[in-house]
């Protein structure tokens, strides 16, 4: 596990020399990297979303494509379109952005319905169908989507079945005081994004998202987990709980979480700690308790509090594991 965190660390230290003072926020982008997940950063404007996923992009050598979404945009500039070829008398595929490995779905909320939609098949299959033709689309893949609150001008809110693809949920906040400070100081002169090198490769960040799924995670925390996404759904304020893939996501990224930190298991401190960011965007309020300004984070907190975390049975399971 000392490679997985060696490679978390490398990652890590270069989005920080460009991403000041938001550790956490970093440390959750690279564990959706880790599990092979997208990544849905929603904040408001000026706070570092986009800087973030560039700076992801150029600390792995990987293709990097941007889609800025508006409201005009169509399906097909985001997956490509078949052009007829007067030459050959054959339609040949015109790839569209969604065709790379780290991409970067810049404010996603300003496109219509439709054409969000269009990323469905690509995240969840990682292909992408065109004219009843399929293509696959490169390894490493990852989706790392921005948004502004939903309360702005001119957003959309985005499909249900959309949210639930996203492995994690991330907001970046305001910086400090000190650390605005130093933002000013590190950009006077020279973005520290015009300098950033790549410091993993292609094959590195592969076996480092294989080896994370052989992180041991015991049958009890299993069962931890499939109870709080259940508490999702039973809760009388919610509309639509976290679903069976809420469920895969927070064991997966616990997983990552456990590797990061140079652990060969899961600890229930693991699941708590990615637990609201892994489930509440999947969790859909009720009316009558959005009236009451209740919360997915603070639905997902409550199920926490209200969960018993594995005991005697867990330690019992991980001493049999060594």
């Amino acid at each position: 596990m000392t490679d997985i965190k060696a490679f978390s660390e490398r990652v890590i230290d270069n989005l920080q020399k460009v991403i000041i003072g938001k550790r956490q926020s970093i440390e959750l982008i690279v564990i959706g990297l880790l599990c092979q997940g997208h990544v849905l950063i929603e904040d408001v404007p000026g706070v570092g979303k986009t800087m973030l996923a560039r700076s992801l992009a150029r600390s792995l050598d990987c293709t990097f494509n941007r889609i800025q979404f508006t409201p005009d945009m169509l399906p097909s500039d985001v997956t490509g379109v078949s052009i007829y070829n007067q030459q050959t008398n054959n339609f040949e595929f015109r790839p569209g952005p969604i065709i790379g490995q780290i991409i970067l779905a810049d404010e996603i909320n300003r496109a219509t319905p439709k054409t969000q939609a269009a990323l469905l098949e690509a995240m969840e299959e990682h292909q992408v169908t065109v004219d009843g033709e399929t293509h696959i689309l490169p390894k490493p893949f990852m989706v790392m989507a921005t948004q502004n609150p939903i309360e702005y001008e001119g957003t959309f809110p985005l499909p249900e079945a959309q949210l639930d693809r996203f492995l994690l949920r991330l907001r970046l906040g305001y910086p400090s005081m000190s650390d605005e400070i130093r933002v000013l100081d590190d950009q006077q002169i020279q973005h520290p994004l015009e300098t950033l090198k790549s410091v993993v490769n292609v094959e590195e960040i592969l076996q480092a998202a294989d080896a994370v799924k052989h992180i041991f995670i015991s049958p009890e925390l299993k069962r931890y987990i499939v109870q709080l996404t259940t508490r999702t759904r039973q809760s009388a304020d919610v509309y639509l709980g976290a679903s069976p893939r809420g469920s895969l996501a927070l064991a997966r990224s616990s997983q990552a979480r456990a590797a990061l930190l140079g652990r060969d298991h899961v600890l229930p401190d693991d699941i708590q700690a990615l637990a609201i960011s892994v489930l509440a965007h999947r969790v859909i309020v009720s009316p009558a308790a959005r009236l009451s300004d209740l919360s997915p984070d603070r639905i997902v907190t409550e199920v926490i509090q209200a969960t018993p975390v594995p005991g005697g049975e867990f330690a019992s399971a991980q001493k049999n594991s060594k």
